[in-house]
């Protein structure tokens, strides 16, 4: 058994883990509590926060359409504060009121310049977002979604052109608040080669289920909820990605599928915290 404890003012919580040399799932030791990114040390991250009460609020929409959308303007490989941007201007013109706007309507309110931060600027996929977008409006005000799930929301949001299983799995966790998915993006895949719970072997592009199943089955061996592992993970990678990169540099993993070496290709985020903590 190892200990670890939360200070909550005069009071304090202490949260007790199995033996580092313990498994949590076969093959998967829990490691120590302290050292990041150990099985243990996710565990007690995640803990740490329920007893704190600063558990992280998933929804960037106040409807099923404003998240889609926020989701679909936001990630690949955009900085967080141009996504929430471009959101923000599309929600201003009632893009998300339940019509279903055209590409060409969509294509020019989003090729208008938005304020970011101190600067003005143009959204990069304007016209490849907006097609998405008009897709997904489409889709959304002739049908019904399914929401007893959220695999069944991810399901038939990837039936979407332009929406995959990341994009359709964030939405599905972030509105339903759902532990039957997975957004599986490079910092996830990381923690998962560096913990042992993914092998070198597989990749998000082409084995995302059965990467997905994965951390599941690693979450529910936790004794956590996978959306709130999922959360933590994703912002303590990204927070510390020099740190991360380093870890791959000193073991040499160059080659695992799903990651670039910093000496390859240099780390261009240039978001602030409380925008990439938002687009959790």
């Amino acid at each position: 058994m190892q200990c670890g404890a939360v200070m909550l003012g005069a009071a304090t919580v202490q949260i007790e883990l199995p033996a580092p040399d313990q498994e949590v799932i076969p093959g998967v030791a829990w490691g120590a509590i302290e050292a990041f990114p150990t099985p243990a040390y996710w565990a007690y991250q995640v803990l740490a926060r329920r007893a704190q009460g600063t558990r992280i609020n998933y929804r960037l929409g106040r409807t099923l359409r404003e998240e889609v959308g926020a989701c679909l303007l936001g990630g690949h490989g955009l900085p967080a504060s141009v996504g929430l941007a471009a959101f923000e201007i599309m929600r201003e013109h009632g893009a998300f009121s339940g019509a279903a706007y055209d590409e060409e309507t969509l294509f020019n309110w989003l090729s208008e310049p938005m304020p970011v931060g101190d600067r003005t600027i143009r959204y990069r996929f304007a016209r490849q977002k907006a097609k998405y977008l008009a897709a997904a409006l489409e889709k959304m005000h002739d049908e019904t979604p399914p929401l007893a799930s959220g695999r069944q929301l991810r399901d038939w949001l990837t039936g979407i052109s332009g929406i995959g299983f990341k994009t359709a799995s964030w939405v599905a966790r972030n509105w339903l608040d759902a532990d039957d998915v997975a957004i599986l993006d490079i910092h996830l895949l990381r923690a998962g080669l560096l913990a042992g719970f993914f092998p070198h072997d597989l990749s998000v592009e082409r084995h995302y289920l059965q990467l997905e199943s994965m951390f599941l089955t690693f979450s529910e061996g936790l004794g956590v909820r996978a959306s709130e592992l999922d959360a933590v993970i994703w912002w303590e990678m990204m927070s510390s990605a020099g740190s991360v990169s380093q870890i791959f540099e000193d073991l040499q993993l160059d080659d695992v599928p799903g990651y670039v070496s910093n000496r390859r290709r240099p780390n261009k985020r240039n978001s602030n915290a409380a925008d990439q903590l938002r687009l959790i």
